[in-house]
């Protein structure tokens, strides 16, 4: 899902003089309170930055070479009241036609993220009634303990499941509750604890980086750049392919090496591992039910994926062409009422009951509460930079620097400036809804797609996301795997460097081809 800030600390241990030393290590905060700050921040920077606009085209970007000045409506007590509605504005501010001001009573098009804001919490009750019913789980654990014999295959089967998981829906944080399964069954097949580790963590991450249609990456991204989720799929899905091609056989590689020579382990053998290899217990097998529930899920993110593509565009070529009499077409409102509906569907054929159904779609929402809320404040930071016209003073900034710049360069430019600020932001949402404002319209300046900003910019923080200590998925995931996280990064740098130097080349394939 959704990465985000930070996980949770370990209890700190009291010394016999009743201190307690470890609490006074620094933490770093959540994607909330950043942004919290990052809004505060902004305001006060907007009595200094001068306001200034751009006169916009039908489609309503930005023209080029039009910037002119233009004072900004209010006094400090207006501004101050601008803050305090920001996130009301960020969730349903409708942009007045007249005014060009982002207000929560305003008439005009909706300018706040409401749409995303229910979608995420659709998307979140889903997939919360599809774990209740066991069924994912239990595929998982059938698929592994199928393979238990086989150690490459075993390992590109998950990696690649988990992968796929990632892609589609952003597949991370419920990576940690495979540890118990997958470090025993690798420990058995003579691998040690870090085969296991990099099975999980970069087979779902890897999924996340080349993110196709995860509504939590693409999806948020796409709607804060103003483009399709379908738009520049194919680019995605090859960098996904050969991404996790890659991947797999980095892990299997080392892997090999170690099973040849297990004195090559970067972390060794516990006491007690073998004794651990043999509690890999065969799992029960899946039901009538749980088929028919992975059945259904796949249908519904197929139907996602064939809903969101601009099919008369893509077979065409054409990006003016008219859509198709059968083609969906579909946005954020009609993804949220597919999942809404997929929920419930999902729960009545595995007979979860009234009772545990409603009671998992609640939960499912209630969990997804703080992305949702990340979505919202970073879309308040865009209204504050609006409503104080400093918006367009800061494109204007840089358009002399863009413009001109070859594409190919703009585009890996693109994937490096966001790489400090998705460690900054782990949340891909909150990152995407921050940053895709200012990016999106600066690809109409260099000739490029704003669809390739958006694959530049998802792969920056999946890339990020793989590594960086303020992510659940990997603090977690070591602590779990007993790897230790410093020797985690000893064996996944290799890795980085290799997809950084891939991503840049598919960001500026993209941007090469238009």
């Amino acid at each position: 899902m959704d990465q985000q800030a930070g996980a949770e600390p370990p209890e700190p241990t009291e010394r016999p003089d009743g201190e307690h030393p470890e609490r006074r290590r620094f933490v770093f905060p959540s994607a909330l309170t950043v942004l919290a700050a990052v809004t505060l921040i902004v305001w006060a920077l907007a009595f200094v930055i001068p306001s200034g606009a751009y006169d916009r085209g039908p489609d309503g970007d930005p023209v080029q070479g039009t910037y002119h000045r233009e004072a900004a409506p209010g006094d400090f007590g207006h501004r101050l009241g601008q803050l305090f509605l920001a996130p009301v504005n960020g969730l349903y501010g409708v942009r007045d036609a007249a005014s060009g001001e982002v207000t929560p009573d305003g008439v005009g098009a909706l300018y706040g993220s409401a749409a995303v804001f229910l979608f995420v919490l659709a998307i979140g009750a889903f997939i919360t009634v599809v774990f209740a019913t066991g069924a994912l789980d239990r595929g998982i654990e059938r698929l592994a303990h199928r393979l238990r014999e086989r150690g490459a295959l075993l390992i590109a089967g998950i990696m690649t499941v988990f992968s796929l998981l990632g892609t589609v829906e952003g597949f991370a944080e419920e990576t940690l509750g495979f540890y118990g399964l997958l470090v025993p069954l690798m420990l058995a097949l003579g691998y040690d604890r870090m085969v296991a580790t990099g099975t999980i963590i970069l087979g779902a991450g890897v999924g996340v980086l080349a993110s196709t249609v995860n509504p939590f990456a693409t999806g948020v991204a796409s709607s804060a750049a103003g483009v399709s989720l379908g738009d520049g799929i194919a680019l995605r899905f090859a960098m996904w392919l050969v991404l996790t091609g890659v991947t797999i056989g980095y892990v299997v590689r080392y892997a090999h090496r170690v099973r040849a020579d297990p004195a090559r382990s970067l972390v060794g053998f516990r006491e007690g591992d073998r004794e651990l290899a043999e509690q890999a217990l065969e799992p029960p097998e899946l039901t009538g039910l749980h088929k028919a529930v992975l059945v259904l899920v796949a249908l519904v993110f197929a139907f996602m994926i064939f809903s969101v593509i601009p099919w008369s565009s893509a077979l065409t070529g054409r990006a003016d062409a008219e859509p198709y009499a059968w083609e969906p077409g579909w946005s954020f409102a009609q993804l949220a009422a597919l999942f809404i509906g997929a929920a419930l569907l999902v729960g009545l054929v595995a007979r979860l009951g009234e009772q545990r159904l409603s009671a998992a779609v609640v939960r499912g929402a209630a969990d997804f509460i703080a992305p949702a809320l990340v979505i919202v404040l970073a879309r308040g930071v865009t209204v504050i930079m609006t409503n104080a016209k400093v918006l367009d003073t800061v494109l204007h900034a840089v358009e002399d620097v863009v413009t001109g710049t070859p594409p190919v360069v703009f585009a890996i430019l693109v994937y490096i400036v966001n790489l400090p600020l998705a460690f900054l932001i782990p949340s891909t949402s909150g990152h995407a809804t921050l940053a895709m404002p200012i990016l999106a319209p600066l690809a109409e300046f260099a000739g490029v797609s704003r669809a390739v900003v958006v694959t530049a910019w998802q792969s920056a923080s999946g890339w990020m996301n793989l590594w960086v200590p303020t992510t659940a998925v990997v603090v977690g995931g070591v602590s779990l795997a007993k790897v230790g996280y410093d020797r985690y990064l000893r064996f996944v740098w290799p890795l980085l460097a290799i997809l950084a130097v891939l991503i840049c080349g598919f960001v500026a394939l993209g941007a090469a081809v238009g």
